[in-house]
């Protein structure tokens, strides 16, 4: 590859202003000695829940075990069967099978990848106990049709919003339309932490007590084990990384989303060879975790070609996710087949995820713009 010109992601902009002040928390931590559930764990839960518009905040390991306990906090398990969408990252899938519930796929909308509520209302069985959406690439799945479903199939709405930190539809926030939410904090997150973290949010105050059992042993009180529980605490010093960078969340997706409109600008005269960005339903609400867009049937290059020819001119690029989740080989035991989800199945295809992140300038914009416009000059 020649040399890099921009990258796919660059955490520069965000961390260099907090070097200082992160430094001297974690001093603070250190000195203090209080590396587990410390006070700054109790903090950041209290202030990332009030910002999502809900009520409790449990952090724990990562966003998988946020679902995973998540779900097993609201009774769900063995026996029981959560609807989830097939493109999604595979977390969203382990999280399921660890709660003990049974994972049922739905087919995603072409146009948004989000979940088709149609193809999961097909999906619903007297064993369904819950609704799984992912507000995948920073953009919710909608909050008015996901209360409607619900309540249209007597189900619980447990959102994935682990790709969308303070993403905002119809009056809602991410974390807010359903009775629980999973975040994660990897580092690559709007909200990322400096390792693997998560958490998960809710207005039920059972549902985070029972949460906070399982995280820690299954213990409620020292030593007295009344659930079979695990260990996945969120670090104190992750929790103090994350409250720092908490209150500079809103102009970081500010400036992801600016960047997104100048792509979709740009990338205007490139929808004739095939190009089309990921529809964008939520508006100045979309965070834009990732820019993705479509290598249509009809471009005259495949997306290989395209991806090989920007890296040639020093740009990085993704693909988010190349195989969904019923194809992965681990999970063949589930059951399905390829052909049960095409639209999942297409979009695998055709997604390449461009850069993103806070402080991606207008000239780097371009520049990616103009690398795809060049890829098809030969």
């Amino acid at each position: 590859m020649t040399d890099l010109k921009v990258p796919f992601v660059d955490f520069s902009s965000q961390h260099e202003p907090l070097e200082g002040s992160i430094a001297r928390a974690m001093e603070k931590i250190v000195r203090a000695g209080n590396f587990i559930l410390g006070q700054e764990v109790v903090a950041f839960e209290q202030a990332f829940a009030t910002a999502c518009g809900t009520k409790y905040g449990v952090g724990v390991a990562c966003g998988t075990d946020a679902i995973a306990l998540g779900l097993q906090a609201c009774g769900i398990g063995e026996g029981d069967e959560v609807i989830l969408p097939a493109n999604t990252f595979v977390a969203t899938l382990i999280g399921v099978l660890r709660s003990g519930a049974t994972p049922i796929f739905a087919d995603c909308d072409r146009d948004t990848a989000l979940i088709d509520l149609d193809a999961a209302a097909k999906a619903v069985t007297p064993r369904t106990k819950a609704i799984l959406p992912v507000h995948l690439y920073g953009q919710m799945v909608s909050p008015h049709q996901l209360l409607d479903f619900a309540a249209t199939h007597n189900l619980r709405i447990f959102e994935d919003a682990a790709q969308a930190h303070f993403a905002e539809r119809e009056g809602y926030r991410a974390g807010s339309v359903g009775d629980t939410a999973a975040f994660s904090f990897y580092p690559s997150k709007n909200l990322g932490a400096f390792g693997d973290g998560g958490m998960l949010v809710t207005r039920e105050e059972a549902i985070a007590q029972n949460a906070r059992t399982y995280r820690n042993y299954g213990a409620a009180q020292k030593y007295i084990h009344t659930e079979r529980g695990t260990n996945s605490r969120l670090d104190t010093l992750q929790a103090a990384v994350l409250a720092l960078k908490l209150p500079h969340l809103k102009e970081w997706n500010d400036s992801r989303y600016q960047a997104a409109k100048q792509y979709d600008e740009a990338l205007v005269p490139l929808r004739d060879r095939g190009i089309v960005p990921i529809q964008n339903q939520g508006g100045s609400g979309h965070i834009y975790h990732l820019y993705v867009i479509r290598i249509g049937a009809s471009c005259s290059l495949s997306r290989n070609e395209l991806q090989a020819k920007l890296s040639e001119q020093g740009i990085q690029t993704g693909i988010h996710y190349p195989v969904p989740c019923h194809l992965q080989p681990a999970y063949q035991f589930l059951g399905y087949q390829p052909g049960d989800f095409p639209h999942a199945e297409a979009l695998a295809q055709e997604i390449l995820s461009l850069p993103m992140y806070p402080g991606l300038s207008a000239t780097q914009v371009q520049t990616v713009v103009e690398s795809l416009e060049r890829a098809f000059q030969g």
